[in-house]
């Protein structure tokens, strides 16, 4: 596998996995292929762009045609591909669907059409929905509770099917909440850094006492690595970074590696259906020889400081991109 298609590499975990990718193996390529929707930046990939074994593709994972047109040499595809923020899929759940279903649909028609070596499926631990106690083990049930992992959960069943009816080498991968360099203002992490940054409120649902597993992304892309090598095909591996906190822990420290005080902290009404703690058995993947690395209060504060020094990356998002602006501006004014 020399030869690995990223499908929704533009995005933050994606763009993360080919620098990584690239670094690891000097003698793999790496095409990405991205439809650049509003969270699609090729700002994330300019430190890439000039390197002969990257290439960049514009097109969407639900056109049949250009799925077709960049797998052409390929051995494996990778699959970051989707809608991925619930606040957006409770206010527009159709393009959850379309992407995060019918999307996968046409790459694993065109995988079986093509006879690719492997297919990597990254999904979430939300299909899992909430736990009280202890934590999912991957032959768990799938309860999700958003249209988002109702979606991620309807794709991923989509290529088990296409495991057990077809032969189609395919794995998945299931995540807990990732963070890190890159990753759109509009998730929890790099929204409140952000805030914080221009001295505006942080707005925490609820009680704030929701609970998140939370990875550093290199160590969620690492685990991708690792599954898309050593996995056995029809397999499924859940990723996460055994760092439990509460939506307010994370805000404080937020706040406190920012040296900004807690009254920035404006309490919102709890968005519909908010799970209330997500929790991850790795022990699957431990069996592969992973396991992350970073301790979370260290990566939080390189993920902090690298907000701060790249400002303009973000800057250019927030002020400037109006997709942003008008959902931030609607979603948070019905939560006040």
């Amino acid at each position: 596998m020399k030869n690995i298609l990223v499908t929704g590499g533009a995005g933050f975990i994606g763009s993360n996995f080919c620098r990584h990718i690239l670094d690891k193996y000097p003698e793999y390529k790496v095409v990405v292929l991205d439809s650049l929707t509003y969270a699609g930046n090729l700002d994330n990939l300019a430190d890439m762009k000039n390197s002969p074994r990257f290439q960049f593709i514009q097109g969407d994972i639900r056109d049949k045609d250009a799925v077709e047109a960049a797998i052409k040499d390929i051995d494996a595809i990778v699959n970051f591909a989707a809608e991925t923020h619930v606040d957006r899929s409770i206010d527009d759940p159709g393009s959850f669907v379309l992407t995060d279903v019918f999307g996968v649909f046409t790459l694993l028609e065109t995988c079986r059409k093509f006879g690719i070596e492997r297919f990597l499926h990254v999904s979430t631990d939300e299909v899992y929905g909430s736990i009280q106690e202890g934590s999912f083990k991957e032959g768990d049930p799938l309860e999700p509770n958003s249209p988002y992992s109702a979606s991620k959960a309807g794709g991923e069943l989509l290529v088990r099917s296409y495991y057990v009816t077809y032969g189609l080498p395919v794995l998945v991968t299931r995540g807990s909440n990732n963070f890190g360099p890159y990753q759109y203002p509009e998730k929890l992490i790099p929204f409140f850094i952000t805030n914080a940054m221009e001295d505006k409120p942080l707005p925490v649902y609820g009680d704030g006492a929701q609970v998140r597993d939370w990875i550093y992304v290199i160590d969620h892309c690492e685990g991708i690595d690792v599954a898309l090598h050593k996995g056995e095909p029809g397999g499924v591996y859940n990723i996460g970074g055994a760092n439990e906190r509460t939506n307010l822990e994370v805000t404080r420290l937020i706040l406190d590696g920012l040296g900004k005080p807690e009254s920035l902290i404006k309490y919102v009404t709890d968005r519909p259906g908010h799970d209330r703690r997500y929790s991850l058995d790795c022990g699957r993947m431990k069996e592969l020889g992973w396991s992350p690395r970073y301790d979370f209060d260290e990566a939080l504060t390189h993920t902090i400081k690298w907000y701060v020094d790249n400002e303009a990356w973000w800057r250019k998002i927030k002020d400037k991109q109006a997709e942003y602006q008008e959902f931030a501006k609607k979603w948070y004014a019905e939560r006040s």
